[in-house]
């Protein structure tokens, strides 16, 4: 009795950590980016497709999507024959009412409004111009930024946007995808403001090619590195 006891009291802690491990590997979140706008996030046994664009060819080491996320209508953003061409039956499309009016496949889902997906939850959010000058870029209410919430983690996906107040109330996110490239989105400044703002545990930068080349992403790191608790991660999206 007192050596099957021992060998249990060794046991135990080798099981748990080895249970972790597995668990803490099962629950990880993978994000790859493609190019500019396009990524794919990895998560929770689901292969979710953000803004796919650039053919069949450039999702070719990924599995089938089961969700396809979908911001706006710029060709950046919305390849129809490219979504067309990845998508299975059994892929749930999510977009703005605008683009499901080109692509005629999915499920509309506009600023403020929340779906689930088996254990995903999807929450629509608001992008848009906001400064003078810019404001036909992006119209509110035509493009959805996305709050997603996979496995307890929040992840945000900024869309094309400015510094709405609508992001700035965002809290408790753990990743954050940030748009910066002038005269379309933001400016790193903007972006920089809003994200001390907002808080997140780990920024990326993402969709920072403009007319003039790259957003100085040296200087965005400097300005939010004025909160030492926010990691900025970055990735490389224009290979």
């Amino acid at each position: 009795m007192y050596l099957k006891s021992l060998l249990l009291a060794l046991l135990l802690p080798a099981l748990a950590a080895s249970l972790f491990a597995r668990l803490a590997k099962e629950t990880k979140i993978n994000f790859t980016p493609i190019n500019h706008a396009t990524f794919v996030i990895q998560a929770d046994n689901k292969t979710i497709y953000v803004d796919p664009i650039g053919g069949v060819e450039a999702f070719s080491r990924f599995a089938a999507p089961d969700i396809i996320l979908i911001t706006h209508t710029h060709a950046d953003h919305l390849s129809v024959e490219t979504v067309k061409a990845v998508r299975t039956k059994k892929t749930v499309i999510i977009s703005p009412q605008a683009v499901f009016d080109q692509l005629k496949l999915g499920t509309v889902l506009n600023n403020g409004e929340k779906t689930q997906v088996d254990s995903i939850s999807i929450e629509a959010e608001p992008m848009y111009n906001t400064t003078k000058g810019r404001l036909q870029y992006h119209p509110k209410g035509k493009g959805n930024g996305y709050l997603l919430t996979i496995d307890g983690k929040r992840v945000y996906i900024s869309g094309d946007t400015e510094e709405t107040p609508e992001m700035r109330a965002l809290k408790d996110i753990d990743y954050a995808f940030i748009c910066m490239n002038l005269p379309y989105t933001m400016s790193v400044e903007q972006a920089a403001s809003a994200v001390l703002e907002m808080k997140p545990k780990v920024v990326i930068p993402y969709h920072y090619r403009g007319p003039d080349g790259m957003s100085d992403l040296k200087k965005f790191q400097a300005l939010v590195s004025k909160d030492k608790h926010i990691r900025v991660l970055l990735m490389d999206w224009y290979k």
